[in-house]
């Protein structure tokens, strides 16, 4: 066994027995939860490293961790996890899996890095064009383009 899904407020225990598991509503499904909002194909749980993720299969109403709705995401032991509106806590132990060292980087965390740009990252973000300040028209004949800052204020 890889682990269980608990039931937050009772039932008895999921075990995980496989280390890559269909979860939906489907007879077809290795974790069949039978709910209407639960789609058929909800979501796939399976291992890496030694660490279970969660992947949302574009579920109507969604897979949460945390309370924070994913599309993909490490669960680390003890983790709160919702199909739909049925909330559990995956329990199992990293090291009975094969981790070694410290856990991987989680995507959520990589897709937010890798979303901006080099120079936001660095603190260096684009410098704003400020609107009451105009660019000399070089095509226009109009008088006071260029201020002169000799000029008494």
């Amino acid at each position: 066994m890889f682990g269980e899904l608990v039931p937050i407020g009772g039932g008895d225990p999921i075990p995980l027995l496989e280390n890559k598991l269909l979860v939906g509503r489907r007879e077809s499904c290795e974790i069949v939860l039978r709910f209407a909002n639960v789609s058929a194909h909800h979501c796939q749980l399976f291992i890496e490293h030694g660490y279970w993720y969660v992947k949302d299969l574009k579920s109507r109403n969604g897979t949460r961790v945390a309370g924070q709705r994913v599309t993909r995401k490490r669960l680390d032991p003890g983790d709160e996890i919702w199909f739909a509106k049925h909330k559990y806590t995956i329990e199992y132990s990293p090291v009975d899996q094969g981790a070694s060292g410290p856990p991987p980087p989680d995507e959520v965390m990589i897709s937010q890095i890798l979303g901006r740009s080099l120079l936001d990252r660095a603190g260096l973000s684009r410098r704003e064009i400020q609107e009451d300040k105009k660019r000399y028209d070089a095509a226009s004949d109009e008088a006071g383009q260029i201020k002169d800052p000799d000029a008494p204020i």
